[in-house]
């Protein structure tokens, strides 16, 4: 089930923002949502396992079209890419020929689609948006960034996330990193570089159909 969380989450030793307004802070990065139309950055992913005594990094891009669309694309040390459409979400691994489709629409269950919607946590609309997956914990600030702390409504996700840590620059609200924690311990770290908003992506960056020699696996149907 981690597979599907493998693309968020923030963490950062930071100093207590007594001082700063948590609710000012979150209405602060949601205003800034409604210019956000796309965002790119590269990031550094790193995961952090109990049963390992180092962590795991790998590196790559994403790209993020309001409302929902997205693409994450590992590059090093195995490509592997996942997709965000209209109603599918695919991890596909390229080298092994090899795709992982989960479908996003009313015939999935409500505890998956809680699930799926983890992957959007850095970019909510409204604070109703927020308000429905999530409600706020700790907010910190440290290095020019604000950690905030988001805690998961949902029963089905709680037994798997105790929380998601979003990394926000002090200056603008643009998004630092991100991080996931979960129940046993294990972290899923995201640190974005060279982030730009609102460029031009090249046609068709988020259409993808699985090539004739593809093995594709649903595994929501098992």
């Amino acid at each position: 089930m981690k597979k599907i969380f493998l693309l968020a989450a923030f963490f950062c030793g930071a100093l207590s923002a007594r001082a700063a307004d948590t609710n000012a802070i979150v209405n602060a990065w949601l205003g800034a949502q409604t210019n956000l139309q796309n965002w790119t950055a590269d990031f550094t992913q790193t995961r952090s396992l109990k049963t390992l005594t180092q962590p795991l990094t790998s590196t790559g891009h994403l790209w993020f079209q309001a409302p929902n669309q997205f693409r994450w694309e590992l590059l090093k040390p195995s490509h592997t890419i996942a997709l965000r459409q209209a109603d599918d979400m695919y991890v596909i691994y390229p080298q092994l020929k090899r795709a992982e489709r989960y479908p996003i629409n009313a015939s999935v269950p409500g505890e998956w689609r809680e699930a799926l919607s983890l992957l959007e946590a850095g970019f909510p609309r409204t604070r109703a948006d927020l308000d429905s997956h999530f409600h706020i914990g700790a907010l910190t600030e440290t290095n020019g960034a604000y950690q905030l702390e988001l805690l998961p409504n949902s029963a089905f996700v709680k037994k798997m996330l105790t929380d998601i840590r979003v990394g926000l620059a002090t200056n603008d609200f643009s998004l630092t990193s991100t991080e996931l924690v979960f129940i046993d311990g294990s972290r899923m770290r995201n640190d974005f570089t060279n982030g730009v908003m609102n460029s031009k992506f090249r046609d068709g960056l988020f259409d993808w159909q699985p090539p004739a020699d593809y093995k594709v696996t649903e595994p929501f149907s098992k």
